[in-house]
C-alpha cells in the first residue's frame, strides 16, 4: 500500500477557493498512490478562531466536494484533513474520508479540543465516537492533533482494530518536538503504521511545525517531511502489523 502525506502550507492570505484548488491539484499529482492524507483545517485556518463561524461547511461542502472530485479522478482513498463542520447541533472538527469513487466513507468529530477554556474549546463541540474504517486489508483508525497527547483514545482504536492510525494536525512549531516524540510513541505502544500529516506555514500569529511523518509499528521513520510544503510517501505492508503483534505480543499483556 503506497501512502502519501501532503504537508499543505496553510497560508490564509491565499483566498478560500484558490486554497481549495491548490489542496486539489496536490491531491490530483498523488496518482498511483492508495491513500492520500492532508492537514488539519487546511482550508479554514486552525488557529483562525474568529472566522470559523463564517467559513463552517457541511460534508458536501466545497471543500469535501473538491476533495471527492479528486479522489475519484485518481481512484485512490483521500483523508482530507479535517474541515470545520456545521450541523444543526454546532460545529465540529471533523476528519473526512473519501474513498477512491469521491464518496464519504468514514468521518472523525475531533474528541479532544485545544484551547485549555478558549479557542477551540469556546467555539466548537467535540465529537464522542471512536471511527476505523477498513481499507483493504488494513483498518484505519482516526484521530487529530491534540488527540495525539491523550494514548487512552489509540488504545480504543487498537481495540476497535486498526491497524493504521491516520492524524491530521496543525501542530505549532514551538512544540514540535512532542509532536515527533508522540507520533513516534502512539505508533510503538499500537504496534501500528502512523500516518501523521501537520501543516506548515503560519497564521492567526502562530507558526506551524510540519515534520509530518510515516511510522511503522517498531517507531522507524519510513519518511519525514521538514518545515516546507511536500509530499512524502511510503511503502507500507498491513500485513507487518499482524506479524509485529505476533512477534512481540506485548498488546496481549495489558491488564487496563
Amino acid at each position: 500500500m503506497q501512502v502519501a502525506v501532503a504537508a499543505l502550507d496553510v497560508d490564509l492570505n491565499i483566498p478560500y477557493e484558490k486554497r481549495i484548488a491548490h489542496a486539489a491539484d496536490v491531491v490530483r499529482a498523488q496518482r498511483g498512490a492508495d491513500l492520500i492524507v492532508l492537514p488539519e483545517l487546511w482550508a479554514h485556518g486552525a488557529f483562525a478562531y474568529e472566522t470559523w463561524d463564517r467559513s463552517a461547511e457541511s460534508l458536501s461542502g466545497p471543500v469535501v466536494a473538491a476533495m471527492a472530485e479528486s479522489a475519484a479522478e485518481i481512484e485512490a482513498h483521500v483523508l482530507a484533513g479535517s474541515i470545520v463542520e456545521r450541523t444543526d447541533e454546532g460545529l465540529y472538527n471533523t476528519a473526512v474520508l473519501l474513498d477512491p469513487r469521491g464518496t464519504v466513507v468514514a468521518s472523525y468529530r475531533k474528541i479532544h479540543r485545544f484551547g485549555f477554556g478558549a479557542g477551540e474549546v469556546a467555539v466548537l463541540d467535540h465529537g464522542d465516537s471512536v471511527v476505523t474504517h477498513p481499507m483493504g486489508e488494513a483498518i484505519l483508525g482516526f484521530a487529530t492533533c491534540y488527540d495525539l497527547r491523550f494514548p487512552e483514545l489509540f488504545r480504543d482504536l487498537v481495540d476497535a482494530g486498526a491497524t493504521i492510525l491516520a492524524i491530521p494536525a496543525s501542530w505549532p512549531d514551538k512544540r514540535i518536538e512532542h509532536w515527533r516524540l508522540l507520533t513516534k510513541a502512539r505508533a510503538v505502544e499500537s504496534q501500528a503504521y502512523v500516518i501523521a500529516c501537520n501543516a506548515v506555514g503560519s497564521h492567526s500569529g502562530y507558526q506551524l511545525g510540519g515534520y509530518s511523518a510515516i511510522i511503522d509499528p517498531w517507531g522507524t521513520v519510513l519518511a519525514e517531511a521538514g518545515t516546507d510544503e511536500e509530499v512524502i510517501t511510503a511503502d507500507i505492508d498491513p500485513e507487518y502489523v499482524a506479524k509485529t503483534r505476533e512477534g512481540f505480543p506485548v498488546l496481549r499483556d495489558r491488564k487496563l
